[in-house]
């Protein structure tokens, strides 16, 4: 396995960091589905309706998306491991609050700090990846942590339903807690730091801002954070939607998220483990070039679906959406390994950017486009069909602007 340079891990720990790293980065997409399945009860607790409850999903990924900004650069400052460590330790203190919440605005509060902190883990795991490795091997490990990272949305409302079986709403955050201190304890004692004291930037603000600026000043960036967050955002459609989609329009229960769940990360963990093997054979822009047109053919299959009866009934609504999960498994990995080398002494600040503009699309998908499309299960597939062909447009569009740029 080809290191790049910085801290080499130990051989006793090399096959468990990505382990670790997966279990960073799904804490982000955890703690938004954990509390699904216990959206009912806390209604009734807390005496708020349904459509205030989805706040609990809006005030999450808001405050992730607006320190998701500073995440990177940080670790871009002062080291990797810094950040992880310190952000779980007030993302495990958030959760308590969660837990103790005797109002929506507490809770709202609570959430708001978890989100402020989740970051430092879900960003900066992938940062340390491409700091370690190269070529395949670092495909391979991102296709290794995305296959435990896509499990994240279809365990966390399994999780959340067996939770408030055996306890009342609360235990979904006296859980996130205890997760977030077993992922502090194993990043203090398994994680290398992969971005020596020599590779660090001045921890100032005005360094801060340049790290970012310098981002945003390559076109490619936005062409490819835009083509990641769209079609990705067509699958957190039924992902931020779910208690819309799987209880107010399929008439399923709170145990039953996982009839959605199941199919459509199980395909993106197919998708992830096959874009690894196919890292050595096949280049990372193929891979993405071949999952957005998975994507695009799933997208359409859920609009032609719902036109039907089948459209009614899981798992048969979840068909289209499951094979756009499937291209997002073989292409979101790669296209993430594609921006990290756009700015290769920026790493952290490119992996912030390109969250910033996802969590802000998908904060906003969970609040204003997923009650609209609410309304019906055809709603649900025709936005989820649009966020894709443009996702996939957005990639095409890249893909000719870096033939037409490149050097004769």
């Amino acid at each position: 396995m080809t290191s790049a340079p910085g801290t080499r891990p130990a051989r006793g720990t090399l096959a468990l960091i990505p382990f670790v790293l997966a279990m960073l980065a799904m804490l982000g997409p955890f703690s938004i589905d954990t509390p699904f399945p216990a959206f009912s009860q806390m209604g009734d607790a807390l005496d708020v309706s349904a459509g205030e409850l989805q706040l609990v999903v809006t005030a999450y990924m808001l405050a992730f998306a607006a320190m998701s900004v500073f995440h990177g650069p940080l670790s871009d400052a002062v080291g990797r491991k810094p950040v992880i460590v310190w952000s779980l330790a007030a993302y495990a203190v958030a959760s308590v609050a969660c837990a103790f919440a005797p109002t929506l605005e507490w809770l709202l509060a609570g959430r708001v700090v978890q989100g402020l902190a989740a970051g430092g883990s879900t960003i900066v795991s992938r940062t340390i990846i491409r700091d370690l490795f190269d070529g395949a091997d670092a495909q391979r490990l991102m296709s290794q942590v995305a296959v435990i990272f896509g499990l994240a949305p279809a365990i966390a409302p399994v999780v959340g339903g067996l939770l408030v079986q055996v306890g009342p709403w609360e235990t979904v955050f006296w859980f996130m807690a205890a997760f977030a201190l077993v992922l502090l304890v194993g990043s203090l004692a398994l994680l290398p730091e992969s971005h020596p004291p020599e590779r660090r930037v001045p921890l100032r603000v005005g360094e801060v801002v340049a790290g970012l600026g310098a981002v945003l000043a390559v076109p490619a960036f936005h062409r490819m954070a835009w083509a990641g967050t769209l079609v990705f955002g067509a699958q957190f459609l039924y992902i931020g939607g779910a208690a819309i989609f799987v209880v107010d329009l399929l008439g399923e229960g709170e145990l039953d998220f996982w009839k959605l769940f199941v199919p459509m990360i199980g395909a993106m963990v197919v998708g992830s483990v096959l874009s690894g093997r196919l890292g050595p054979l096949v280049t990372s822009s193929q891979l993405v070039s071949a999952g957005y047109a998975a994507s695009a053919a799933g997208a359409l299959l859920g609009v032609v679906v719902a036109l039907t009866p089948a459209g009614e009934v899981l798992p048969w609504a979840a068909a289209g959406v499951a094979l756009v999960a499937f291209g997002n498994g073989l292409a979101y990995p790669n296209i993430q390994l594609l921006m990290l080398d756009l700015v290769p002494t920026r790493r952290g600040a490119v992996m912030s950017a390109g969250a910033f503009v996802t969590l802000v699309f998908n904060a906003v998908s969970a609040a204003v486009l997923a009650p609209y499309a609410g309304r019906s299960v055809l709603g649900f597939a025709v936005a989820a069909a649009v966020c894709v062909l443009l996702g996939w447009a957005c990639w095409r569009w890249h893909l000719h602007a870096s033939r037409t740029s490149a050097p004769a």
